[in-house]
């Protein structure tokens, strides 16, 4: 299974990193790993535990619902802006099928964007740049000022 990364950010560019992913189970770990890797020589002062743990919610989710009838990958973007981490996830699909559920305690779904919303200082659905659907959460204070 091939994947790419991209690290490149331009000059004035809020980017620190992207990573194209397979809709396949199996790129949820490397999500994280990745992530992981890439992220750390930025020095967040955010929990990079917590931050893995929802880009595993958003990716899950993007290979799970996201649909085309062309073959697709999922994008995983992060940013720093000014102080905050925001992470975006990419996928095809319709943006308006994104929310939030409230599963019974016996389910053994729908707890994603629960856990997401939990966790982030914000998080977002809506029309990808790229088309289909993004989700994306921020984290504020990921670095000092």
């Amino acid at each position: 299974m091939t994947f790419a990364i991209d690290r490149y950010f331009g000059p004035g560019s809020t980017r620190l990193g992207a990573m194209i992913l397979h809709p396949a189970l199996e790129s949820v770990p490397r999500a994280r790993r990745w992530f992981r890797r890439f992220i750390a020589p930025h020095n967040p002062i955010c929990s990079v535990d917590d931050c893995t743990l929802m880009i595993s919610e958003l990716v899950t989710n993007a290979v799970l619902y996201g649909r085309s009838d062309e073959p697709w990958l999922v994008r995983v973007e992060w940013y720093r802006e000014g102080t905050s981490l925001r992470v975006e996830v990419h996928n095809p699909g319709f943006p308006a099928n994104v929310r939030m559920r409230h599963p019974e305690a016996n389910d053994a779904h729908g707890r994603g964007l629960l856990l997401v919303d939990s966790i982030a200082d914000s998080w977002h659905a809506g029309p990808s740049r790229l088309g289909g659907t993004m989700v994306s959460f921020a984290v504020a204070d990921a670095w000092p000022q």
